[in-house]
């Protein structure tokens, strides 16, 4: 059984992968729009959240896919 903390979980580092993509889309396309300037130091921070989300959902999709150990054996 799944317990619903996990699938949160998941719902979340998918998030935060996401968030960071756009981050990262951002990144390369404000050059080109705003005459060569930089990003804001918020971009670059935000794009740390694409290699977060992903470790995090790797994580909660390992500990949730194991199958419990039975105590009885026979």
């Amino acid at each position: 059984m799944r317990s619903p903390g996990s699938n949160r979980l998941l719902q979340f580092s998918v998030v935060l992968f996401a968030i960071g993509l756009i981050a990262l889309i951002a990144l390369f396309v404000t050059p080109i729009v705003d005459d060569g300037q930089t990003a804001p130091t918020l971009v670059y921070v935000l794009t740390m959240c694409a290699p977060l989300g992903f470790v995090i959902a790797v994580i909660s999709t390992v500990v949730s896919g194991r199958t419990p150990k039975s105590t009885d054996r026979k």
